[in-house]
């Protein structure tokens, strides 16, 4: 079996596996009530999506880490399918998806309901599992510190790459979290980088990486199955933590993490949304640029629909991957 039909293969079987037990998982939410909280502060029109399960997240990591874990295991046998460095991203997957699930579950059930955690909290917890993976990815798999467009050769860092690489990791993680707030936005958009850096680590002759990525699509359009408009269930913190972590952790094992602004332009431009506008609220006390962040509330409140939304952001994000492997070609 060559790499491109081993690649899609996977990409397939996580689709459906995703899709298979999405109608369980729905029940298993509905049952325990696992629904979304709506703060008072969003669109009047959200408030009909108040009740909708969440944590949805689960339904993308856990097909993709059984695929995963299975896949390493056959080397035992003498298969080759995935080496083990692809053990990193899926760490980082499973380790953002708990503080994730935390923030979830303290949001429904916990003291702060409707809130979820402290946010210095999270923060610190997502720092610390930045530092580890960042140490991890330079020191035990020594991956490649940078490659920049037109350069045919290896950027060193040395001692910054660690502090670099967590920033990366930890913004990435908040910028899909902040991208996470419209039916099927957060999944497309994640989806798309996927795909780009799978593309750009086949070129790189990094198979195994490329496998992975697609393994990631495959879930990912399987949630989006339940999560398109109006969407069945949400992927909550649970799963918006973990996917930007995850991107970020394989940007930076293809060492094309400079291409990361570029290519997540979306998440990017959401999370520098709020940045921007917090800043400028402080700054010129109560007046703001956007009429609500992130972005994605700005277009609404001007009279986009939700699906317009959506639909233009995921054609300026393919736009945006399209110049991203074409700068990795460079």
């Amino acid at each position: 079996m060559n790499d491109s039909t081993m690649i899609l293969s996977l990409g397939a079987l996580s689709f459906m596996m995703t899709v298979i037990w999405g109608g369980p998982l729905l029940r298993i939410l509905r049952h325990f009530k696992i629904g979304k909280q709506i703060r008072v502060d969003e669109p009047s029109e959200h408030f009909t999506k108040m009740g909708t399960p969440t944590m949805g997240g689960v339904m993308v990591i856990l097909p993709v880490a059984l695929i995963t874990v299975l896949l390493n295991a056959v080397s035992l046998i003498g298969m080759k399918v995935l080496g083990q460095s692809i053990m990193v991203p899926l760490l980082a997957m499973g380790g953002y998806a708990a503080l994730g699930a935390l923030d979830d579950w303290e949001g429904i059930r916990g003291r702060r309901r409707g809130e979820g955690m402290r946010v210095r909290t999270k923060f610190a917890f997502q720092v610390i599992l930045a530092l580890g993976l960042a140490f991890v990815l330079k020191y035990l798999l020594d991956v490649p510190d940078m490659f920049l467009p037109g350069l045919g050769f290896e950027i060193e860092l040395g001692m910054f790459y660690v502090p670099i690489a967590a920033f990366i990791i930890v913004s990435a993680s908040n910028a899909v979290n902040f991208t996470d707030g419209l039916d099927g936005l957060a999944g497309l958009i994640s989806a798309t980088i996927f795909a780009t850096y799978g593309g750009i680590a086949l070129m790189q002759g990094q198979i195994f990486i490329a496998r992975f990525c697609f393994t990631m699509v495959g879930a990912l359009f399987g949630f989006l199955w339940f999560n398109v408009h109006p969407a069945q269930l949400f992927m909550g913190d649970t799963g918006s933590l973990a996917l930007g972590a995850t991107i970020a952790v394989i940007a930076l094992m293809t060492g094309q993490w400079f291409l990361l602004p570029i290519i997540a332009v979306i998440p990017v431009s959401e999370a520098f949304s709020v940045v921007l506008q917090i800043v400028y609220f402080k700054l010129t006390k109560g007046r703001r640029i956007f009429k609500m962040a992130p972005l994605h509330l700005h277009f609404e409140l001007l009279g986009w629909s939700e699906t317009q939304i959506v639909q233009r952001f995921w054609l300026i994000g393919l736009m945006a991957a399209m110049l991203g492997i074409g700068l990795a070609m460079v």
